[in-house]
């Protein structure tokens, strides 16, 4: 039996937008429209928020929603799920932005089950198309390639693969957009963090290079969601037209 935790990591202090996990979208605290769309996905058995913050810890709690207080040394969101999750019963633990109110919750589910389908895979994570030949130029938008069971070759923050023959490739989408939301096998997640940085990962800042180096099987789910997150306070504006337009 497979028990799936679901993970929100909601840190205090974003260089960009310190305290947006509080910050108001609609009249509603960012991060209670990330709890409410996780709740939506019907794969997950627990869902707790992991924060460094008493402000948050005591928002959250309020909510009803489950969540652990954790140090304020981590460099990454896994850092934080990892120590939110000892001593909590769970398997397949996914790793949720904590700043997206609009993620989906089928994705989540797919991340799941691909894991429960696959006893042999450390990861599962996603990506989208990239359409837009402006967005494909930019370092903020990681790309990823996958071999033909769909399982990660490489990420990185410039165009890959390279286009010498455009016609080789037909219809299919060559570039694809990597969405930071992963899926991990509970001992392979303890092993991850408790490896250091490699130098991949370090030039090309993508914590997701060490799984690799470490010989991970991460399968990469397709999807059309393109995933909208609060980065800075001129987020907020954008999200707000985005939910008002879907009647949230």
């Amino acid at each position: 039996m497979n028990r799936i935790v679901g993970v929100i990591p909601a840190r205090w202090g974003s260089t960009r937008f310190p305290g947006k996990s509080l910050a108001p979208i609609m009249g509603k605290p960012l991060i209670e429209w990330v709890i409410a769309r996780v709740r939506q996905a019907q794969r997950l058995d627990d869902v707790l928020v992991a924060t460094d913050d008493e402000r948050i810890f005591k928002h959250v709690s309020r909510l009803g929603a489950s969540v652990v207080m954790t140090g304020s040394h981590h460099q990454s969101g896994t850092d934080r799920i990892a120590e939110a999750v000892q001593g909590v019963p769970g398997d397949v633990i996914v790793n949720i932005q904590g700043d997206e109110p609009l993620i989906d919750p089928q994705l989540i589910d797919q991340l799941a089950e691909v894991m429960v389908a696959d006893p042999l895979l450390e990861m599962a994570t996603a990506a989208r198309p990239i359409t837009d030949s402006e967005e494909l130029k930019l370092p903020s938008v990681v790309k990823v390639v996958w071999d033909g069971s769909q399982r990660a070759l490489y990420f990185s923050r410039s165009v890959i693969p390279y286009v010498r023959n455009a016609d080789a490739a037909g219809k299919h989408p060559l570039h694809w957009c990597h969405i930071g939301i992963y899926a991990y096998r509970r001992d392979f997640l303890e092993k991850f963090v408790h490896t250091p940085p490699t130098i991949l990962e370090r030039v090309e800042s993508l914590e997701q290079l060490r799984a690799l180096h470490l010989g991970a099987k991460i399968m990469v789910v397709s999807t059309d969601q393109h995933g909208v997150g609060v980065d800075t306070p001129e987020d907020v504006a954008r999200v707000e037209a985005l939910l008002r337009r879907i009647g949230s």
